[in-house]
């Protein structure tokens, strides 16, 4: 039998077959890719080779020595994005995208989180670096250096395009329209490759960069005739209900709709929402709509009636736009303005963005108590929380609307024995089982709060609003999550999950439960009609809550969307009585809207319309 002769094998070959089987592994491994057929898994196994041998080719120019080390760089790196995936996929079920890379003023606030996440295993993603570096230095000959000739190098370049090519028109096959449904992250992994992805999306980014110099006013017609199309007149009963009456806006953490009357170990999760509920306004089909920037989404959306972007936060990548946001508007009307967070104030970019949207003043950290014995996980705790900012409510002048977010019920959900008032979940997955004890915490946080409001006197005088901003266990934990619900959480159970509390408090009015499907885009139009104020003529998406002919939609970022009778997600469209998939004709006419609502909104915020918004007015 003839001795195979390793010294045939370049570096160069060697480097790219290792990273190739390893990003397919990890594939398998670390993402939870949905395959349907034998000819996606081969594409999901094809689609990482076109980069690497592209990448991997340029060290075809160099001499031995420098080869080496570039192919060494090379190898390092591409690890490096694929492990930053890995990591950002574990919690967000998601992608890295150029504008969250910005986002580094966030990394040193992380903390907790990144350690929950982070494992001793996770050398092994380098592993095949580990193997170059080995033979570099100790074996050489086992991949020798060999000078490419013109030819060959012409011959491998054209061979990377062909491997490039064949994987994209196999792709167009199984997902025609690929590159225009960049929503779904997911999918573009699948077909063209994490490594392609990523340098689509920095292509987005530059086009994206591109739009605000290229924009004029014209492109705010076509809206302004959708928005006005769609405007839906106030309730006459709740319009200005609360007029004059201050507005305590509380976002709470990572709070899901399925913890509302519910228990755990024979336990209410929420006991006292479950009766603040029963003297409120409670809206049982209210979805978030939030994307990458999670908590700093939801303030966008709640504050503007825009929907976010689908990659980054709109807090760091247009902060510098102009925005007809609650707060300005309410200045306008003698209202002071008010955001607390016992935070970093550079955390999201709030110190910048709070001002585009006109926000008078914004506590933070400085404005807080802080100490080791008061805080946990991402910080202050929420009973401390409130408790400190009572004082601030008291010295803000009146009316005033301010706007609380909460800490405590974040991920990794980290709760001292001492602050438990129900013992954790019992499953296999750590992360739902301490949810629990942390959202009955910011339950106990909130209960104490008004009683708090209502010892200085501030609760007759306010409504209050509680949301939750964004999910707080995502798809990564669905056997969990199908343990606790007693069912499997399908495509369908994963969209209704989507699900966060909303609960309006009005002084003097009676509980009532609403089931209109609904989202945080309509808060905004929500609140300023109680207050008297007619958003008529305003750029927003959202409609008014109470209004008697809102229609029953909500559009998340990803594209799915709820209607009264159906659930579209995934391509899929469900029948929400029998939660099974229906021909898709029941869902195209919400279609367009859901499209054209996103699609409008990218492009206001991309052009930073806003700012011709007056101009167009006065046309």
């Amino acid at each position: 039998m003839k001795k195979i002769q390793w010294s045939k094998f370049s570096l160069i070959a060697l480097a790219t077959v290792l990273l190739w089987l390893k990003t397919y592994i990890v594939y398998k491994t670390s993402f939870e890719i949905k395959i349907e057929n034998w000819k996606q898994e081969f594409i999901l196994f094809l689609n990482p080779l076109s980069f690497l041998l592209f990448v991997f080719g340029f060290g075809l120019f160099m001499k031995e020595k420098k080869q080496k080390r570039y192919i060494l760089i090379s190898s390092f790196a591409i690890s490096s994005v694929l492990f930053a995936n890995v990591v950002f996929y574990r919690f967000f079920n998601d992608f890295l995208t150029i504008p969250v890379l910005f986002q580094t003023s966030n990394m040193s606030d992380l903390g907790s989180s990144v350690n929950e996440l982070l494992n001793v295993s996770d050398l092994l993603y380098f592993t095949d670096f580990a193997i170059l570096a080995l033979i570099v230095s100790m074996k050489p000959g086992l991949a020798a250096y060999r000078p490419a000739s013109k030819m060959y190098r012409r011959a491998y370049f054209l061979g990377a395009v062909a491997v490039a090519f064949f994987n994209l028109a196999l792709a167009e096959t199984e997902r025609p329209q690929l590159l225009t449904r960049t929503f779904d992250r997911e999918m573009l992994v699948k077909n063209i490759g994490t490594y392609n992805y990523h340098i689509y999306d920095i292509f987005l980014q530059s086009k994206s960069s591109a739009q605000r110099a290229l924009a004029d006013g014209s492109e705010l017609a076509d809206i302004k005739n959708y928005v006005s199309a769609n405007y839906k007149k106030p309730d006459e009963e709740m319009f200005g209900i609360a007029k004059e009456k201050n507005v305590i806006l509380i976002s709470m953490e990572s709070t899901q709709n399925f913890v509302i009357n519910e228990k755990v170990n024979g336990q209410e999760i929420t006991p006292f929402l479950n009766d603040f509920i029963k003297e409120s306004y409670y809206f049982e089909n209210f979805y978030h709509q939030t994307a990458q920037g999670k908590t700093s989404d939801s303030e966008f959306l709640v504050d503007n009636s825009l929907y976010p972007l689908s990659r980054g936060a709109v807090f760091f990548t247009h902060s510098g736009n102009e925005y007809n946001a609650t707060p300005t508007i309410l200045k306008d009307k003698g209202y002071f303005t008010a955001a607390l967070h016992a935070n970093n104030k550079s955390f999201w970019n709030r110190d910048i963005m709070y001002q585009s949207f006109g926000y008078d003043r914004f506590y933070s950290l400085p404005d807080y108590q802080v100490s080791n014995e008061n805080s946990v996980g991402w910080g202050l705790k929420d009973i401390d929380f409130f408790e400190q900012s009572v004082q601030h409510l008291k010295e803000m002048p009146k009316p005033f609307y301010a706007k609380f977010i909460t800490l405590t019920n974040h991920f990794p959900f980290d709760l001292e024995e001492e602050d438990q008032f129900i013992q954790p979940y019992n499953s296999a997955d750590k992360t739902v089982n301490n949810y629990f004890p942390t959202v009955r915490y910011q339950d106990e946080a909130l209960k104490n709060f008004i009683q708090r409001l209502k010892e200085e006197g501030l609760y007759e005088d306010s409504i209050i609003i509680l949301y939750g901003d964004h999910y707080g266990i995502s798809e990564n934990h669905n056997e969990a999550m199908g343990q606790f619900l007693g069912k499997e959480v399908t495509p369908f159970v994963s969209t209704q999950l989507q699900k966060v509390p909303l609960i309006i408090h009005i002084p003097g009015q009676e509980g009532k439960t609403i089931s209109k499907v609904s989202g945080q885009i309509d808060l905004k139009p929500t609140i300023l009609h109680m207050l008297g104020i007619d958003t008529k003529g305003s750029i927003e998406f959202g409609a008014d809550l109470f209004a008697k002919d809102k229609m029953d939609f909500a559009v998340l970022r990803d594209g799915s969307f709820v209607t009264k009778k159906y659930v579209y997600t995934r391509d899929i469209c469900y029948d929400k009585e029998t939660e099974q998939p229906i021909d898709k004709t029941a869902c195209e006419p919400y279609m367009a809207k859901a499209k054209n609502e996103l699609q409008y909104s990218d492009k206001i915020i991309y052009g930073d319309l806003l700012r011709f918004y007056e101009d167009a007015d006065q046309e």
